[in-house]
């Protein structure tokens, strides 16, 4: 079996027994995918004792647990996990059944072709980036707390790989071309710049990534395309759903 459901926040409580009965008949072979922004791995310089907590409860459901990053995360200590193997793509585990799919890559769980690519362009920034070294910057927090401006710490709570590398998109196109293009699932964080118009916000704005997406889309054969960051549970159209706090079934 695989689940999918939508941005966590470090929030897990949508994975309770008595929320999500079906795990009752779940094993470590059925999986629950998350669409980004997991926050597990969020504290500043290592794992907090909240979420040590937090990833061993998840390390000890009778699923495995899987996600793709979106832009709240902590890639400093994301990214410095060691690089391996997993069902012909390449992941970070957190612990040893809460695994992280890296950007570009093409699964195979279950018979089925899973594409993934995380990460977006952070919208709750409009005050900025604030570096924490900087000589300014307590008077600049003070004064953007004062009016109510939403803004984000650089490498505190903002991290510049929320958008990819060039590296990264070129491997996604690389594994994609191995497979012909053919997947039956894409799941992401953000969405591609088209469907993003169909949300109807003008505040989400196109960027490298939903244009990169753009491309996949439009170059790549699929069955359903699933993506979270936009807090919201829509079917776009027939092959993009948007989720946030529901957990479907999809095999």
């Amino acid at each position: 079996m695989i689940y999918i459901t939508g941005d966590c926040h470090q929030n897990f409580e949508r994975f309770n027994g008595r929320i999500f009965p079906e795990q009752k008949e779940m094993t470590k072979d059925d999986y629950v995918m998350i669409c980004g922004d997991f926050g597990g791995v969020w504290n500043r310089n290592e794992e907090s004792k909240q979420e040590t907590m937090l990833m061993d409860w998840l390390e000890c459901k009778s699923f495995t647990t899987l996600f793709v990053d979106g832009n709240h995360e902590n890639f400093d200590r994301l990214l410095a996990y060691p690089v391996e193997e997993w069902h012909g793509g390449k992941i970070h585990k957190i612990r040893p059944t809460v695994i992280h799919l890296m950007r570009g890559q093409v699964f195979e769980i279950e018979g089925k072709r899973i594409f993934t690519f995380g990460g977006a362009s952070s919208h709750d920034i409009d005050g900025g980036i604030l570096d924490p070294n900087a000589p300014d910057y307590k008077k600049r927090k003070k004064e953007l707390d004062r009016g109510w401006r939403p803004y984000r710490i650089n490498h505190v709570s903002w991290w510049s790989q929320e958008l990819p590398s060039e590296e990264e998109m070129q491997e996604g196109r690389r594994n994609l071309a191995a497979h012909d293009y053919k997947v039956d699932f894409i799941v992401t964080h953000c969405c591609s710049s088209s469907t993003q118009i169909l949300l109807g916000n003008p505040e989400y704005k196109p960027d490298i990534l939903t244009d990169y997406l753009e491309e996949i889309r439009q170059r790549t054969s699929f069955r359903k395309w699933f993506f979270g960051h936009y807090h919201d549970n829509r079917n776009v159209n027939a092959q993009e759903i948007l989720i946030y706090e529901q957990v479907i079934r999809i095999l």
